[in-house]
């Protein structure tokens, strides 16, 4: 089940189509990951994103790099289809740039400390001033409280959002997602705050602030597990496998926790990622009974109903591995499927990138790069019938500078030659 074959994004023709936020101009003053990830989605719905990094560019450019002097996988996987300028926002003329760029975008993103941007001079009410109808979205770890100067990470995020503390084994510490919930999940989430103010602004004609925290963004994709911390006044948990509950909602190893029990089954020869993912419905019941050669137990008071099998879910699955485990993944997921029993194999980080469906879905895809000559990235999730994706490569630093502030802001030639001498680009 793996090719090696991955679709080239620039490979076909683009598609001229107009895009849903064609003529959206962003100001993306953002790095690292929470805020990239947000303004990429953006870019790939169309906007015009100009990354305005300072002249050093982007830290990501240098981080984890794969390859020397060439920007990292980091950056750009985060960045397809932005443009790139560079700007020292610390200098006189800088500010006054920034204010023209302010008052020309449509909306401005930014992700520095609490406060970076107020101290630039640029605070919400100057920003309005400049330009009333600008959406001004900020991404910060934490909302305003004792927590509001914390230095924020992904694994912090997660830390103190809920997942760390409900992620695990009962026996074991807590543990982070592989998942960026707090960088690129945080992202999301201001993706959709942006597009409802642009919305709002058609109503109103005014801009409006957009804030959002990654601890905010982190709970709000754990809300099951404050759902069964309430649930716990009312006694233990029955679709959790544990033994003993206190007064919070423990870890809960690979339990789905939900209406239907589910468990990661092993499958053979053995290996790390050799799990099937099953589901265990109740009209699936007497199939699984049959797969797994017990087909008594379809019809045994003691296993032939879900309130029967809750108290003994560990010795279902048991019952189930004891049959996967002589199975290849593949093989046990097609035998599953065949019974419509909900199930998923698990699939390794390389699996994913070699999966012939997900390329055919354009959500692996191969993106040339004048550098580095071609790299691997995640194609756009969101799939709108008329304003198809094409994702082209990260910027190189500065790249359009030229294209910006001579084409587009009417710097003459000489100016940004001064400019770049001077440091301010």
């Amino acid at each position: 089940m793996t090719s090696t074959a991955t679709h080239t994004a620039t490979n076909e023709a683009p598609n001229t189509a107009p895009k849903a936020l064609e003529g959206i101009r962003v100001l993306d003053m953002t790095h690292v990951q929470s805020g990239p990830s947000a303004t990429q989605l953006l870019a790939w719905l169309g906007a015009d994103v100009v990354k305005l990094e300072a002249p050093t560019g982007d830290i990501t450019r240098k981080q984890l790099r794969d390859l020397p002097d060439v920007d990292s996988l980091y950056f750009t996987m985060l960045n397809c289809n932005k443009r790139s300028i560079t700007l020292n926002t610390k200098t006189e003329r800088g500010k006054e740039i920034l204010t023209e760029l302010i008052r020309r975008s449509d909306v401005m993103v930014e992700n520095f400390g609490p406060g970076a941007i107020d101290r630039m001079g640029f605070t919400w009410g100057r920003i309005q001033e400049i330009n009333p109808r600008i959406v001004y979205a900020s991404i910060k770890g934490f909302g305003d409280g004792p927590y509001t100067n914390f230095k924020a990470y992904e694994v912090v995020a997660q830390a103190m959002g809920g997942s760390m503390s409900t992620t695990g084994f009962e026996d074991g510490p807590p543990l982070a997602t592989g998942a960026q919930i707090g960088d690129s999940g945080t992202g999301i989430h201001a993706v959709a705050g942006i597009l409802a103010a642009l919305l709002q602004r058609e109503n109103t004609g005014r801009g409006q602030r957009v804030n959002v925290a990654m601890q905010h963004a982190v709970l709000n994709l754990c809300r099951v597990k404050l759902r069964d911390q309430q649930r716990l006044a009312h006694g233990p948990l029955a679709e959790y496998p544990n033994d003993d509950f206190g007064d919070e909602v423990p870890r809960s190893g690979n339990a789905s926790g939900g209406g239907q029990p589910g468990w990661a089954v092993k499958c053979a020869p053995g290996g790390p990622n050799d799990y099937v993912y099953v589901i265990v419905q109740p009209v699936g019941w007497k199939p699984i009974t049959e797969l797994i050669g017990r087909p008594e137990l379809a019809d045994d008071p003691e296993w032939a109903t879900p309130e029967a099998r809750l108290p003994q879910l560990n010795k279902m699955f048991q019952l189930i591995e004891e049959w996967s485990a002589t199975l290849p993944k593949w093989e046990v997921l097609e035998r599953l499927n065949a019974h419509n029993i909900p199930c998923g194999p698990i699939l390794s980080t390389k699996e994913i990138i070699e999966d012939p469906s997900l390329v055919a879905n354009e959500m692996v895809v191969k993106v040339p790069h004048p550098e580095r000559g071609e790299f691997v990235t995640v194609g756009s999730p969101l799939k709108l019938s008329d304003s198809p994706v094409d994702v082209t490569g990260s910027p190189l630093l500065g790249e359009h500078n030229e294209e910006v502030y001579v084409g587009e802001l009417g710097l003459g030639d000489e100016e940004l030659r001064l400019l770049k001498s001077n440091g301010v680009i």
